[in-house]
């Protein structure tokens, strides 16, 4: 049974966050502490014990990144760039797992050659080739701290159809203990871990509005998805532990971890887009979260009647090009896009009763269609306690770090 921590848009949220911002001009960025402590609790709840690896691609910002991990329930770091990934470790952060193979040269060689680093980063490996990039690459003799990743896409009819993302060439307990067997036996390496994204399963939600068939076509994918992977990945994992020390075994993502967390083979599950629920979060029948991140565009024109126009705007989200990557406007609630126009560069008409009420200078408020993308867009995130803004903190990208 989902724990019910929806706060709907109202006039008194909009009250509050144009009132907590009122000495800011927008656009501007906020994240809503209440919300996001609340999310955070929540997905503890949900992973029954076993810790949260955060991910940081989904936050982008250094100083939430800390407030979470600060949390208990919630241990180490999903990166998503080597040059990121040492960046944090400098910082501190001490168990920092690379979950996409790198081709980033310079920074094996550092990785290489500084035995905090090496010790505080794993990286990810599905290919011998990965293997001879680092070699290649290397700066010095530290060991690498290496994580094999599982393909875990459901094949079907006879592997004809795949469903889930391409991601790893790595399916079966053989060819993971192969490779497993070429690490271990490679004089500068040493596997540590496993990790299995299920994106299929975290990443799409089974409750959309108003599409009933679609919904159940969805959750019958699902449970035949979970069934199979779950049979499969703890074999694998049998499998490596006779080749290598398993240090952990990571999977899942926010839309899965009550079924993640259920596998006995994963010690870990992986979480960020629960923090801040962008909108493609809120199609999910498992759990609901509370709108964190929320992004204001001020109003510049008043074309006619049912129609204002504000600054900028189109942010849309990574992923196949549709409506759904685009930032929803969220309050005043009642707005819509303009067919013909969509979310602009510069300007955004934006439709509905709602725009008569609003006056030149007034904010409208959105939500973005993914989590961390957003901080690719502004340089400081303020973080808001109730109606006062309490601390302004940079992104990534308000500390020069622009990694993709």
């Amino acid at each position: 049974m989902a724990t019910d921590l929806v706060a709907p848009g109202s006039v008194l949220d909009r009250a509050r966050l144009d009132r907590a911002t009122a000495h800011l001009d927008a656009p501007l960025a906020v994240v809503d502490l209440a919300a996001f402590d609340a999310n955070a609790a929540d997905l503890v709840r949900r992973a029954a014990g076993k810790p949260i690896r955060v991910a940081s691609k989904s936050v982008r910002c250094r100083a939430l990144l800390e407030r979470v991990l600060a949390m208990d329930g919630f241990a180490g770091i999903m990166s998503f760039t080597l040059a990121e990934s040492l960046w944090l470790a400098r910082a501190g952060h001490r168990d920092i797992l690379l979950a996409y193979p790198s081709a980033d040269r310079a920074a094996f060689a550092e990785l290489t050659a500084d035995p905090k680093l090496a010790g505080a980063v794993t990286v990810l490996v599905d290919d011998p080739a990965q293997l001879d990039l680092i070699d290649a690459a290397r700066g010095g003799t530290e060991t690498v701290r290496v994580c094999l990743e599982l393909d875990t896409s459901l094949h079907l009819l006879g592997g004809r159809l795949r469903v889930g993302a391409r991601r790893s060439p790595l399916r079966t307990p053989e060819e993971v203990g192969a490779l497993a067997e070429l690490v271990q036996t490679r004089p500068g390496f040493r596997v540590v871990g496993l990790m299995a994204y299920e994106g299929h399963i975290a990443g799409v939600g089974d409750r959309l509005d108003g599409r009933p068939v679609r919904s159940r076509m969805v959750r019958l994918m699902q449970a035949r998805a979970r069934a199979e992977l779950a049979a499969r990945r703890a074999a694998v994992v049998h499998r490596l532990r006779q080749v290598a020390e398993l240090e952990f075994v990571n999977g899942g993502g926010t839309g899965s971890v009550e079924s993640t967390v259920a596998e006995a083979a994963v010690t870990e599950v992986a979480a960020g887009s629960g923090l801040y629920v962008p909108r493609l979060f809120d199609n999910y029948r498992s759990f609901r979260g509370r709108p964190a991140a929320l992004f204001a565009q001020p109003v510049v024109r008043r074309p006619g009647v049912g129609v204002v126009t504000v600054l900028g705007g189109g942010y849309p989200a990574s992923g196949p090009a549709g409506a759904d990557r685009s930032p929803v406007p969220y309050l005043p609630a009642g707005l819509r896009y303009d067919p013909q126009e969509g979310a602009g560069e510069v300007q955004t008409p934006l439709l509905g009763a709602a725009a008569d009420d609003l006056l030149v200078g007034d904010r409208v408020w959105f939500r973005h269609a993914k989590a961390g993308e957003l901080c690719e867009r502004f340089a400081e995130l303020h973080l808001v306690d109730g109606d006062r803004v309490v601390e302004t903190v940079p992104t990534y990208r308000g500390e020069g770090r622009t990694f993709l």
